[in-house]
């Protein structure tokens, strides 16, 4: 099977949608299909036989210059203007004007894919992409929930205003959500959630489990003793890190301990001001721009990691982490119970937001090296059994020949044979040995 995986920013390491992208895409390849990603900035990092096409946009939130203005000569078209004057009002426009670049791309090549994966882009361009072949969707959360949270969290009215405008795409998503004709989901809670959120026919969602790459494995030297890892977005209140440091610092009166964030913290951010007022700066450490193996290995140094989030969709982290058999102490908030499992064996659950019971549950633990490390050999079990790649991506390429069957019958047109597609491998041969491009 042809496949066209549609991705508005795919950032490598860190942020669902760019590991989901790596490592679907690598598998799908894999099993014998072809994938070729459509990504905007931040681009993924991809794997061997996977081929990218760029979607440049403005790249308004890069980094080191995040809301920058553009120069006049980089805007090229109108797309490119109405994406500069939606950040400009506070807005967040990648979803939408990335599905309308994608659309305008793929509307020269729709002979070329027997099937598209939008990746939660849920823009309007994706209707354009619906009608020139078979389109999936995954939706990993509804982000209702973090402008939710995000406006629960927000200490002034300008901010909470600010935060309306930013989540202006929430009403396109949710269109775009209802009127999709599969969306996968990686978890029960993100169906209910979806379905509540957003309205979709649950008959119309397919939950299929995330997957964690054989990288992640048990270190082989000795953890660091002290050492407590969280992986999440420093500054973002979805991610309970607020939670953590103020436990942190109680624990930290008593016992000799480090934590170790693996993130990037906005400068001057809230994060970094909580750390300054929690008087703990020098046992705080901020990690980021690592390599997988980097990952891995801090993974696995330390004694016990946390995953305070008020909600998640999944939380691959988590399985990464049971994966490298590492102690847990995680929120019982969103999908992070179904990660775990419900018998306590492979983590620790507490309220989330409550500082005392995490401050509690991460003493205990750090206490009892031999709980430490039955859990953690219960993670890693866990994952061996449930969360791979592989599974995920021929679940997923069982879910696109549903799709496409159902689609051609629709349009009343022949599904893509076998022989179809030697006949596009053939050609795209031929262009190759011409020294011709294939068209984009």
């Amino acid at each position: 099977m042809r496949i066209a995986m549609l991705s508005y920013r795919s950032k490598p390491h860190c942020g669902g949608q760019g590991v989901y992208v790596r490592h679907l895409s690598r598998e799908l390849v894999a099993l014998g299909h072809e994938v070729e990603v459509f990504s905007g900035q931040p681009y993924p990092e991809l794997d061997e036989g996977v081929r990218l096409t760029e979607v440049p946009s403005l790249d308004l939130y890069r980094e080191p210059d995040p809301f920058r203005v553009p120069r006049v000569r980089e805007f090229r078209d109108r797309i490119d203007v109405e994406e500069f004057a939606t950040m400009s009002v506070a807005g967040f426009p990648e979803p939408k004007t990335f599905s309308r670049r994608v659309a305008r791309l793929l509307a020269d090549r729709a002979g070329d894919f027997d099937v598209a994966h939008d990746n939660q882009v849920l823009g309007y361009g994706m209707l354009q992409v619906e009608q020139l072949m078979p389109l999936i969707t995954t939706v990993h959360h509804p982000i209702t929930v973090d402008r939710r949270i995000d406006l629960a969290n927000a200490d002034s009215w300008r901010r909470r205003l600010t935060l309306r405008r930013w989540y202006g795409f929430l009403r396109m998503q949710g269109t775009m959500a209802r009127r999709a004709r599969r969306i996968i989901t990686p978890s029960e809670t993100s169906k209910r959630d979806i379905a509540t959120e957003f309205g979709v026919d649950p008959a119309r969602m397919q939950v299929i489990l995330l997957g964690v790459e054989d990288g992640f494995r048990p270190p082989t030297a000795p953890r660091v003793p002290g050492r407590i890892l969280a992986m999440a977005s420093a500054d973002a209140p979805m991610k309970g890190i607020a939670t953590l440091l103020e436990a942190f610092a109680k624990l930290r009166t008593e016992r000799d301990l480090e934590l170790l964030l693996v993130t990037k913290p906005q400068a001057g951010g809230r994060t970094e001001r909580l750390i300054d007022t929690l008087g703990i700066a020098d046992a705080v450490r901020f990690v980021h721009g690592v390599s997988d193996a980097e990952l891995v290995a801090l993974m696995g140094s330390a004694e016990i990691a946390c995953v305070p989030s008020l909600y998640e969709g999944f939380s691959l982290p988590t399985a990464e982490l049971m994966a490298c058999a590492t102690p847990l102490v995680v929120s019982r908030a969103g999908a992070i119970p179904e990660v775990v499992g419900p018998d306590g064996l492979c983590a620790d659950l507490v309220p989330p937001g409550d500082v005392g019971e995490l401050e509690m549950a991460v003493a205990a633990l750090l206490d009892d090296p031999e709980r430490r490390l039955a859990m953690g050999r219960a993670g890693r079990a866990r994952v061996e059994e449930l969360f791979s790649w592989r599974a995920v991506a021929a679940t997923v390429a069982q879910a696109y020949a549903e799709v496409v069957e159902d689609w051609h019958h629709e349009h009343q047109t022949p599904p893509p044979t076998r022989g179809r597609l030697r006949e596009a491998r053939s050609s795209r041969h031929h262009h190759r040995e011409r020294g011709v491009a294939p068209p984009c």
